[in-house]
């Protein structure tokens, strides 16, 4: 049962990555973001979708179990917190792009 538990703590880990690849990307020397950026993005996609499956196995864990009332208690805020984390992941690229985009090399 304790092992299950490292699931949400390696997609809590797995998302604070998803969140500052970009942001290490942004913060980087402009000509190195402009070489970077695609390995930067694949990094945080990856690490979102990899924490949003770790949930999943989490969410299946409790229904092989049959904690129907865990299931109840935390399925709204695991459902906002998975819409977050996309939608911020998502958003963090796209300005990471956006940034990448605006610098020539010479």
């Amino acid at each position: 049962m304790m092992d299950y538990v490292w699931l949400n703590i390696g997609s809590f880990v797995l998302g604070i990555i998803a969140w500052t690849t970009p942001l290490l990307s942004l913060t980087s020397d402009k000509k190195k973001r402009n070489k970077k950026w695609v390995r930067m993005s694949f990094i945080s996609f990856s690490a979102c979708s990899i924490s949003l499956c770790f949930q999943i196995f989490y969410i299946y864990h409790k229904v092989v179990i049959e904690d129907w009332w865990a299931l109840i208690d935390t399925m709204y805020a695991v459902a906002i917190a998975s819409a977050t984390l996309l939608v911020v992941t998502i958003i963090l690229n796209a300005i990471t792009l956006n940034a990448s985009r605006g610098i020539t090399t010479d």
